[in-house]
């Protein structure tokens, strides 16, 4: 969930900067339920920098695999009182679909007016219910990134390597992962990622502030982790400006992806170097239901 004090107006700032100086201040991560285990800080066997090109090149197979899914997003951004109440909510069903000459799109299927007051989506709270709350870590991306190995810990029954990433530089008008991943130790693609997008703009005036998320993946096709469900929270700091007033505004945000089906028959399905493309097409193929972790 991503959302700014009262202007939606697009990040101005100039030539590209270094992540640290553009997030100066720190901010606390999404809680870990009890499903995440103990912390193993014992060095792997293999070099790190060994599983990050591998999980980098299976993200790379899943990025292209996701291209050919269309999908459900329920997405809900809400201000929540001083009496953890609900006083404003945006709220949108999209189907991500392809049109008629096969070009991707997406489908409003349900927007009522947002009630919003307190704050209002801005360019870049879309921008990360879109790309940055799915958040996949590619070969072509990898290297924008600082990609630390933490150690290894299991996420309920599932054996993982854990890794801290932060931006090297961020560019103008666009969106990163400050936070860390969970990537399985088997499959080697990422199922959890905990942490905020960044930049945030905190000029007066025009502050766009964005509360940590934690986003869950499952498999869903017998052979890659898709995005099953998000949940965003955190007490926002707007310092305020010429004609309102500094307050803190606590923020929850949800969003719920299913229906994952292939569109088309012809498309190809590359997965560790072969074809997995199921024969039917997707009227006749039954996707496994997805369960989002509550």
């Amino acid at each position: 969930m991503r959302t700014r004090w009262m202007l939606a107006v697009i990040l101005t700032a100039g030539c590209a900067v270094t992540a640290a100086a553009q997030d100066k201040d720190t901010f606390t991560p999404m809680a870990l339920d009890a499903g995440f285990g103990h912390m193993d800080l014992t060095p792997p066997a293999v070099p790190p920098e060994q599983i990050i090109q591998q999980f980098a090149a299976k993200e790379s197979e899943f990025r292209q695999a996701l291209n050919h899914y269309t999908y459900r997003r329920i997405a809900r951004v809400q201000t929540i009182d001083d009496d953890n109440k609900v006083d404003g909510e945006y709220y949108e069903v999209d189907d991500v679909v392809f049109d008629s000459t096969g070009r991707r799109t997406e489908k409003a299927v349900f927007a009522p007016e947002s009630s919003l007051q307190r704050v209002m989506m801005s360019p870049s709270d879309l921008q990360d219910i879109q790309q940055g709350y799915p958040f996949v870590l590619t070969a072509e991306e990898i290297g924008q990134y600082n990609v630390k190995y933490v150690g290894r810990q299991k996420v309920d029954e599932v054996d993982c390597f854990v890794f801290d990433v932060s931006p090297k530089v961020i560019e103008k008008k666009k969106r990163y992962l400050l936070g860390r991943i969970w990537v399985d130790v088997t499959d080697l693609q990422i199922v959890v990622t905990n942490g905020r997008m960044v930049p945030d703009d905190t000029r007066k005036n025009s502050e766009d502030l964005h509360p940590p998320f934690m986003t869950w993946r499952q498999q869903v096709d017998g052979h890659f982790w898709f995005p099953v469900y998000t949940k965003g929270e955190g007490i926002l700091h707007f310092a305020g400006g010429s004609g309102s007033m500094a307050q803190d505004v606590h923020m929850r945000d949800t969003v719920k992806y299913s229906d994952y089906k292939l569109f088309g028959s012809t498309t190809k399905i590359i997965y560790e170097g072969q074809d997995i493309t199921p024969n039917k097409t997707p009227d006749n193929k039954q996707q496994p239901e997805a369960k989002p972790k509550q």
